[in-house]
């Protein structure tokens, strides 16, 4: 097995020093980077890069607008650092495409553990290669290439899903009408149990419906079925092999 390689994005030099000797006796590559400028210049140079853990109070631009830059360039697993342990931040890392959110001080072996099975769920697996030779589906007048996971919209826009909201839709395109709970929803979407006050899949569908929804009080393919889960209400029209 190919040896995981993490970028550590963290200004505070003794935090970052403590990071680097933990994963790599645990025997990870690890990587540093001080601000937003070193992580880029990182990533460029280093493109297996599995996991990203950065902290939120940043020199310069903030973990939150490196995320958003992250999101743009590449699909790997981030992981927020930080001290700060509140509702909003966490949701916006959320929204933002972070997979989880670790707050300071934190049990070194929670956070190995969490890269861990972060690294195992975001990298590819039979089940997925499998998934993925099908070709498109079409629903509504937007496809999704499963090779890809591209969506591309009725006016020929594409974007690549993050895994997370590709593994939901996905699910919910294979059985159009069903309802999904959140807890098989997040189980699909990252293989681990949903937690109390979780907002991943919330936060998730909402992403998803971004993508081809105007309002969303009026759903017109995801369906929020209150208290049970969500269903996608739309049209499949073909499946292309």
């Amino acid at each position: 097995m190919q040896t995981p390689v993490i970028l550590i994005v963290e200004d505070e030099d003794v935090t970052r020093l403590n990071l680097v000797s933990l994963f790599e006796a645990e025997g990870h590559k690890v990587i540093e980077a001080i601000d937003g400028d070193d992580m880029h210049e990182k990533l460029t140079a280093n493109d297996d890069v599995n996991c990203v853990i950065m902290d939120i109070n940043l020199p310069g631009r903030n973990g939150l607008i490196l995320a958003r830059e992250l999101r743009q360039k590449k699909n790997v697993g981030l992981i927020f650092l930080t001290g700060r342990d509140n509702d909003v931040d966490r949701i916006l890392g959320l929204e933002i495409g972070a997979d989880d959110y670790v707050t300071k001080p934190f049990n070194p072996r929670e956070l190995t553990i969490r890269v861990r099975n972060l690294i195992s769920r975001t990298g590819s697996t039979p089940e997925e290669s499998a998934i993925d030779s099908n070709g498109v589906i079409t629903f509504n007048g937007w496809e999704l290439d499963e090779n890809s996971r591209c969506l591309t919209s009725p006016t020929g826009e594409s974007k690549r899903l993050p895994k997370g909201e590709y593994r939901a839709l996905r699910l919910m395109l294979d059985s159009p009408g069903r309802i999904f709970s959140r807890e098989q929803l997040i189980k699909h979407m990252t293989g681990r149990e949903l937690r109390a006050n979780d907002r991943t899949v919330d936060v998730t569908i909402r992403r998803i419906r971004k993508h081809f929804e105007t309002d969303s009080n009026t759903p017109e393919l995801i369906s929020t079925i209150h208290g049970e889960g969500y269903r996608f209400i739309g049209k499949i029209d073909s499946t292309q092999p």
